[in-house]
């Protein structure tokens, strides 16, 4: 039986009873994906295509995480933020926003100012501890994901025994954490691409429903990632048809949340997904 789960955002309960999804609105310039990335000109019209297309929340960062990327300051991940928060907050301010960073000050920062929602931190809270304080005072969702050491290095830390039950640790243990904040609602992401080979990869998400025993909702994103395009040899701009497949799969697994970039056709696969899980009496 699929588990279903429940949130507070801006105070309000959601329940997770069918598929949700999270828009990527990347204002960085060096994301992985070129066709993600927006720049200051260009917000207004993504948003209100990410919106209008069916998107659930948009996940906003500003910090560029794929692997081997530059290290920024607070400041200047801000200054990229700014411009597409004030856009959401001005224009939509009762829609749910998502800030994608693993500093506490950034989060903190978006909220107090931006009335941010969700707090999604790829770090799990390892990067800097104090982000789960933040959320937890806040009141707001946080999203903890599995990754070993930092953007930079983090393909050179892809040993694992068991990737499973590394995970179930890790979760059960950010799990403690989060109470010991005061947060409420923690979503899970098992970081897909993150200190994770492609065989890896493959591995987590055919065993994903292993992470329902933490009675927490799953979080995947996978949209675009090496562990489509390398092994059929394409580009990220060629590889959605991958992408809708494995996310597919990711929400028959258990999964209650997809991080996407692209909104229409994540929409039609999760309501046919919602379709075909639905019981009838």
């Amino acid at each position: 039986m699929k588990q279903t789960h429940s949130i507070k955002i801006h105070q309000q309960l959601v329940n997770l009873d069918r598929p949700y999804i999270m828009a990527v609105l990347n204002v960085t310039p060096d994301s992985f994906y070129e066709g993600s990335r927006v720049t200051p000109a260009g917000i207004e019209q993504r948003v209100a295509q990410i919106i209008s297309e069916g998107a659930d929340w948009i996940d906003v960062g500003g910090y560029s995480s794929r692997p081997g990327a530059d290290d920024i300051s607070p400041k200047t991940e801000k200054e990229r933020l700014m411009p597409a928060l004030d856009m959401l907050a001005s224009e939509y301010p009762q829609y749910p926003v998502s800030v994608d960073t693993f500093r506490a000050d950034v989060a903190n920062w978006a909220i107090e100012n931006y009335n941010v929602a969700i707090i999604n931190d790829i770090s799990g809270g390892h990067l800097d501890p104090e982000i789960l304080e933040v959320a937890g005072q806040h009141g707001v969702p946080y999203i903890g994901m599995h990754m070993r050491g930092t953007p930079q290095n983090m393909q050179q830390q892809t040993h694992y025994d068991d990737i499973l039950r590394e995970l179930t640790l890790y979760f059960a243990q950010m799990s403690e954490r989060a109470s010991s904040a005061g947060i409420s609602d923690l979503i899970i992401d098992p970081g897909f691409g993150f200190a994770k080979t492609i065989d890896d990869n493959y591995l987590l998400l055919q065993r994903l429903r292993e992470l329902l025993v933490l009675k927490k909702p799953i979080l995947v994103g996978m949209s675009r990632k090496s562990m489509i395009y390398k092994p059929l040899n394409i580009r990220p701009e060629d590889s959605l048809h991958g992408t809708i497949a494995l996310h597919t799969i990711a929400l028959q697994n258990g999964a209650s949340i997809i991080r996407v970039h692209d909104v229409s056709p994540a929409y039609q696969m999760a309501a046919v997904v919602n379709k075909t899980q639905k019981q009838y009496d």
